[in-house]
């Protein structure tokens, strides 16, 4: 146990990890990056096969595996379910007490396991051959009876494990689940799977929300749309501002085209500037060519126009240029974009 002398706010029941702790967190992150650099060195044929034959497998990947390699078996599967490959995951010792049905012939099996022994494993496999399913190997052995049995192995063995006891699984869990995700992400590549697919599979939360969330969902609109004609006086814009409450109000011509925006900055330029502005024509003050995006753009890309022109309102317009409508970073807080 790595202890540190107790002070006023750490009793002696609740022992402080000592600074030794950042040593070892440092060794245990520098052996983990080297078992995924070690990968990068070994993939082969191997690999481009087994992606192969999950890009044409016509049912789904059923990924398995017991105990940690069953826990990185399940990111993987979520992984892949999520990145445009249909996967599942099934716990081998459920699989010999029924769910082994879960398993079609035009599935295939990518089973995970360090030692490529693991019993409940090699119980289920016998099963998967004779129901034509294809099987993956992922393990740290080759010369294992899991491997020998695969139709193609992935080598996924560590030259340690970052357990200063050498027990529990650590960098070849790691291995493991990096393996996979270089497994998914080859798939999402072969596929030309888009943002737009991926937001399909995540429309719940702050993810889904900044995927499929458009401007059109977000914008203010109708009476809501602050805007008075180039024509109008530096008062009327003024007024209409102060009625509609967005720090800002749209300039438009006779045909309802933008021609300018004038916000409470152009205000404050206008009071350092202009002598005498009860005769001013708000289009002499307002600001020329404004940012403007379109209603069918994702919100999120709103979101990056104004941050990157540090600005705090956008016009909505349609493609001739006429208002469609506006917003400001309180209608996207609102909305849980940002």
């Amino acid at each position: 146990m790595i202890t540190a002398a107790p002070d006023a706010n750490y009793p002696d029941v609740h022992p402080r990890v000592s600074a030794t702790a950042l040593e070892l967190a440092r060794k245990v992150l520098a052996i983990e990056a080297g078992a995924i650099s070690a990968l990068i060195e070994r993939l082969d044929g191997q690999f481009l096969e087994a992606a192969n034959l999950i890009y044409a497998c016509r049912g789904r990947v059923v990924v398995s595996g017991i105990g940690k390699s069953g826990h990185i078996a399940r990111k993987i599967a979520s992984t892949m379910a999520s990145t445009g490959t249909p996967a599942f995951f099934v716990h081998p010792a459920e699989a010999i007490h029924g769910d082994l049905g879960m398993i079609q012939s035009d599935d295939v099996l990518l089973a995970l396991s360090y030692s490529g022994e693991s019993a409940e494993l090699l119980t289920i496999i016998p099963v998967i051959k004779r129901e034509g399913a294809k099987l993956i190997a992922i393990t740290g052995n080759e010369n294992s009876t899991l491997a020998r049995q695969a139709d193609v192995h992935l080598d996924a063995r560590v030259a340690q494990e970052a357990c200063p006891l050498k027990l529990a699984p650590t960098a070849s869990t790691t291995a493991a689940l990096a393996l996979g995700d270089a497994l998914a992400i080859a798939l999402l590549d072969a596929r030309g799977f888009t943002e737009h697919d991926f937001a399909g599979r995540h429309p719940g939360g702050a993810l889904g929300r900044r995927l499929l969330t458009r401007v059109s969902d977000v914008m203010r609109t109708g009476e809501e749309v602050p805007h008075v004609p180039d024509t109008a006086t530096l008062a009327q814009a003024l007024l209409e501002m102060s009625r509609k409450g967005m720090g800002m109000t749209a300039i438009i011509d006779a045909q309802a085209r933008v021609a300018g925006i004038f916000t409470d900055g152009d205000l404050r330029r206008t009071l350092e500037h202009v002598g005498d502005i009860r005769a001013a024509r708000v289009a002499e003050l307002m600001s020329r060519n404004p940012r403007t995006i379109s209603a069918d753009k994702l919100a999120a890309e709103a979101v990056q126009l104004m941050e990157r022109h540090k600005i705090n309102q956008l016009l909505v317009v349609t493609a001739d240029g006429r208002l469609a409508g506006a917003l400001n970073t309180h209608d996207l807080f609102r909305a849980k974009v940002i």
